[in-house]
């Protein structure tokens, strides 16, 4: 089990954190997700067997948002 922390770009409002936690949480293999609005940031825990962090970042990025780094 791998834990990430995804930076964003500055998220404008509480339901652009509620669309990527909701869309992320459907991901095979994500198993935990929390967008933290004031932080613009994203903390996912995900089974590295079958997704990984490039996979996520992207489904984020494909949302429209802008990953600025991942630790």
């Amino acid at each position: 089990m791998a834990n990430k922390t995804f930076q964003l770009e500055t998220l404008t409002c509480p339901s652009c954190a509620a669309k990527i936690e909701t869309v992320l949480k459907r991901m095979k293999g994500v198993k935990d997700v929390e967008v933290l609005f004031s932080s613009s940031r994203t903390k996912v825990s995900f089974d590295e067997e079958v997704t990984n962090q490039d996979d996520i970042k992207k489904t984020i990025e494909d949302l429209g948002y802008d990953v600025l780094g991942v630790k």
